[in-house]
This record gives structure tokens, C-alpha cells and sequence, in this order.
């Protein structure tokens, strides 16, 4: 079975493929844009994701403007919820000061009630007093007093005195009962503030959990608000320096590409179908190559710069770095050529023998390397120049040319 290799999953492992693509991994919808297969950074892809790009910051701008609409509303809320409030607690601190108001009658109204159950104690004990004067102390009634007084003027005395003693028992006795019709009246008076006390705190309680509440709502509703924008704001501005960067690499391909086609054009070397790009150690497949050569760019594009290590992409064809034979076994796999890795000696035998109209492989028990589009594909111009793609040089003599059938 052949195993194929897709761009995605290889690149988002690899130092190389986030070099080769960038921030593209950023944006579902450019991973999506780039297919399942290998395809190679090309002008046009650049575009494609610059598009995608400023398509993500338009739609983030959007959010943004939508949350900031959002918040005006919500201020707007809270500018008439704490108008609100305020009323609450103009409306609380009436309660409050009625609450104090009740208190302070409360406590009058108690001392008041105390000196009246005091009077009350002692009109009782004047009351009792005279009561026992007059019915146990002997005092001498109206004929004791006429025969026993000594003449006219000891008679008035005697018949005053008499007189003032009942004006006085009269007295007190008036002074008991008012006394107590107002401790009565106090304390039904005393009865009714209390309720009215208790009524008042209940009420300014509410009012407080209320106003608490409705202001931790609110609250809690901006900060959401506000933490939403500060988020979309954070993913704009990433965004932003995509796009910069993939305009700017967008920028250098052109020219790149507008100088290689002024040098193309002076020497009159156009390649196989146009000679392939070199983008800053990059290849761009020709326009009219086949579908597997542009794969088999693309793929030799994600692993160009990573080291070379020795059995690398043999174990696995995912690998931190790559031996000659790990190279070119990735690239064939990756266009569904391949359906294990080889090792350099294999390739003596692999595919078709001679060299191909757009794939060539150079093999021996040694080494082994590529011709694709035109570029050379080898370890050793990695070790000469930082990348494996190279025009010119490579080694032939020794070699046994073989290339994958149809290309």
C-alpha cells in the first residue's frame, strides 16, 4: 500500500515546515485553502493565505465593532441601572434615618413608660397610706369632731383638716388611675414602634441585597464585555503581523522571480516547461509540471534547511533530519511514489532506468540524489549552501540514473 504524506501534519511537526509556511497553521480556513496535498509556497499561495488573512482581520474588526456596540449598550445600562441605584439608595437612606427616628422614639418612649410606672408605684403607696391612716390610724369623724373641739375656731381647723385629707385621697386616687391609662397607652404606643421598627429593618435589608446584587451583575456583565474585545483586539493585532509577514514574503517572491526571469530570458535557458524558482532556498514547481512533481517540490520544500542526520527519515518518514537516501524516499512518498523508505543502494533498482523528462535519480551503494524540474535535490548542497536545492553540480560518474515511470 502506498503511504502517503500530507503537507499539514508533516509541516506543523517540523522546524522546516514553519519556516516554509509561516503562520499559515494560524488559520483553519488557509489549511483548507492549501488542500490535502503537498503543494509548494508559491506566489499564488501567498496570495491565496493574504486573502484569508485580511478576510480573518476583516471579520475580527467586525467583532470588534460589534463588541464595542455592545459595551455602549451595556454603559448605557448601567448609566440608567445606577441611576437606579441611586434612587435605591436615596430610598435606603430614608429608611435608614426613619430606622433611626423610630429607634430614638423607641427609647423615649421607654423611659417615659419607666417614670410612669414609677409614679404609678407611688401614688400607690400614697394611696395605701392614707387609706390606713384614715381606717386604722383612728381619725376622728364629723360628730367626734363637734363635740371635742375647743370652741368655733378649733372647729374650723379641725372640719379644714378633714377636708384636705379627703381632697388628697381624691387626688391621689386620680393620679393612680391616669397613670395608668398612660403606662397602657405607652405601651400599646411602645408595641406599635416596635413592629414599625422591625417592618423598616426588613426593608432597608432588601433594598441592600438588591442594590448589592444588581451592581455585582452589572459588573460582572462589563468585565465580560471588555474581556471579549481585549481577546478580539490580542487576535487582531496576531493577525495583523501575518499579514505583514506574508506580504512581505509575498514581496520577495516577486522579485525574486522577476530577477530570475530577466536571468532566464538573457541566457535563453527555460528549463524543462520553465525553469522552476528559487525563493530563498525554496523551489516553485513550474505552472505545466504534473501533479506529483509539484508535490515532490512541495514536500522537498518542507524538509530543504533541516539537518542532515544520518538513518534520518528511515525509522519514520516524520523526522527532525534527513540522510540522502531519507530525502529522497520523503519526497516520493509525499506524491505517492514511494510507499517506504529506502536506503541509497535501493534506488539502483527503483522505477524505470534512465533519465526522466521531469524527475531524474542519480543512486549508487553510497549516495543518492535528485534532478527535478531542473533543480538539484541533494544532502551535499545542503552542506555547501543551507539548503538542498541547488542549480548545477551533483555527482554522475558512478551513478545509475533512474526515474519514477511517466515523469
Amino acid at each position: 500500500m502506498t503511504r502517503s504524506i500530507t503537507p499539514m501534519s508533516h509541516l506543523t511537526s517540523t522546524a522546516a515546515g514553519r519556516r516554509i509556511l509561516g503562520l499559515v497553521a494560524f488559520l483553519a480556513v488557509v489549511a483548507a485553502m492549501l488542500g490535502t496535498g503537498l503543494t509548494a509556497a508559491s506566489s499564488g499561495d501567498l496570495q491565496d493565505q493574504i486573502s484569508a488573512t485580511r478576510s480573518a482581520a476583516t471579520a475580527l474588526k467586525q467583532q470588534i465593532a460589534d463588541d464595542s456596540a455592545q459595551i455602549a449598550t451595556t454603559s448605557r445600562g448601567i448609566a440608567a441601572a445606577q441611576a437606579r441605584l441611586n434612587g435605591l439608595q436615596n430610598t435606603l437612606n430614608q429608611r435608614v434615618d426613619q430606622l433611626k427616628t423610630v429607634q430614638n422614639e423607641l427609647l423615649a418612649a421607654r423611659d417615659r413608660l419607666v417614670a410612669l410606672e414609677n409614679r404609678l408605684h407611688l401614688a400607690t403607696e400614697a394611696l395605701a397610706a392614707n387609706l390606713v391612716a384614715r381606717y386604722e390610724g383612728s381619725q376622728p369623724n364629723l360628730t367626734t369632731v363637734v363635740l371635742q373641739a375647743h370652741g368655733f375656731t378649733d372647729l374650723l381647723d379641725q372640719m379644714s383638716f378633714m377636708e384636705r385629707v379627703a381632697h388628697q385621697n381624691a387626688t391621689i386616687v386620680g393620679l393612680t388611675r391616669t397613670a395608668r391609662a398612660e403606662v397602657s397607652r405607652e405601651a400599646d404606643q411602645l408595641g406599635v414602634l416596635e413592629d414599625r421598627d422591625r417592618t423598616l429593618a426588613d426593608q432597608v435589608l432588601a433594598q441592600r441585597n438588591q442594590v448589592a446584587a444588581m451592581h455585582a451583575a452589572l459588573l460582572h456583565q462589563q468585565l465580560t464585555e471588555m474581556s471579549n474585545r481585549a481577546g478580539a483586539n490580542h487576535r487582531l493585532g496576531a493577525v495583523s503581523a501575518k499579514l505583514s509577514s506574508l506580504q512581505a514574503r509575498l514581496n520577495a517572491i516577486e522579485a525574486a522571480a522577476a530577477r530570475q526571469a530577466a536571468a532566464a530570458a538573457a541566457t535563453g535557458n527555460a528549463g524543462v516547461g520553465g525553469i522552476a524558482i528559487n525563493t530563498g532556498g525554496m523551489v516553485q514547481a513550474p505552472a505545466n509540471a504534473p501533479e506529483a512533481v509539484k508535490q515532490i517540490i512541495a514536500a522537498g520544500n518542507a524538509i530543504a534547511t533541516l539537518p542532515y542526520i544520518w538513518g534520518g527519515g528511515h525509522a519514520s518518514f516524520h523526522a527532525d533530519g534527513y540522510d540522502c537516501s531519507g530525502s529522497v524516499s520523503y519526497v516520493l512518498a509525499a506524491a505517492g511514489l514511494l510507499s517506504a523508505p529506502e536506503v541509497s543502494g535501493d534506488f539502483m533498482s527503483y522505477g524505470d532506468p534512465g533519465p526522466g523528462q521531469w524527475v531524474t535519480i542519480y543512486a549508487s551503494d553510497g549516495h543518492v540524489w535528485m534532478e527535478v524540474a531542473g533543480w538539484r535535490f541533494d544532502t551535499v548542497a545542503l552542506a555547501e549552501d543551507g539548503t538542498r536545492w541547488a542549480q548545477g553540480g551533483g555527482e554522475f560518474a558512478g551513478f545509475v540514473e533512474r526515474h519514477p515511470p511517466g515523469l
